[in-house]
């Protein structure tokens, strides 16, 4: 049995949640309050964050931190559909693009506008400062141009085949969706890019979350918004 310890609106826990049902793996689902963090989670995963993935084992168990480990475990872990396809190039470009959203796109957009608009209002922080929240939807308009010239001459973003890249993306994609911040009509190839992810049935449990508090737009949940 496995057990995923995540948060619901985290874009690192959803990219386990994706990989995870891509690779049609089961899994028990407990939600972790990144801000409240026990001491018996803590004993699981000494960074203290989600996600954190646990499997029982014969004589034990296995405890997997972190999204890029929990993401690559479950592509080796299971045959069904390779999260990595193509040629080892293909590959390479995957692994790059999973750094880009995890790292830059992190840094120069997610903590601009989800901590802004997120974390403030979950913890009660204040309300969103205006000035960092455009420097943030700034940065955002440079990464959707950079996906709209990635995806000019590729069906998905790291080539021909679904792969690790599109599942990090559309994580933290679809967080800022959440809280309507992507300008989709703007942006027709990376739209229509999120348009087919959203189609996945590994996508749904994503589009079924639901925050107390924080109500989606309405277009969040439709697949041909």
């Amino acid at each position: 049995m496995r057990t995923l310890y995540h948060w619901p609106l985290d874009p690192q826990s959803r990219q386990a949640r994706l990989a995870l049902d891509e690779k049609k793996l089961r899994y028990k689902s407990e939600s972790i309050n990144p801000w409240e963090i026990e001491e018996a989670f803590l004993a699981l995963s000494p960074e203290g964050r989600p996600p954190v993935l646990v499997e029982s084992v014969s004589g034990g168990r296995i405890v997997i931190s972190g999204s890029r480990a929990i993401c690559e475990y479950a592509e080796d872990h299971a045959a069904r559909l390779s999260l990595l396809p193509g040629s080892p190039a293909e590959r390479a470009e995957a692994r790059r693009l999973c750094v880009w959203f995890d790292v830059k796109f992190q840094d120069e957009v997610n903590a601009f506008i989800l901590a802004e608009r997120l974390e403030k209002t979950l913890t009660g922080g204040g309300a969103p400062d205006p000035q960092i929240l455009r420097e943030g939807r700034a940065h955002l308009q440079y990464h959707l141009d950079y996906m709209e010239w990635l995806l000019e001459n590729r069906t998905w973003l790291a080539g021909h085949g679904f792969s690790l890249a599109d599942i990090a993306a559309g994580a933290h994609f679809s967080c800022l969706d959440y809280l309507g911040e992507i300008p989709w009509k703007d942006y027709k190839l990376a739209k229509e890019w999120y348009q087919k992810l959203k189609s996945r049935p590994s996508f749904k449990s994503l589009l079924n979350d639901n925050l107390p508090g924080l109500i989606p737009p309405r277009h969040y949940r439709d697949l041909d918004f």
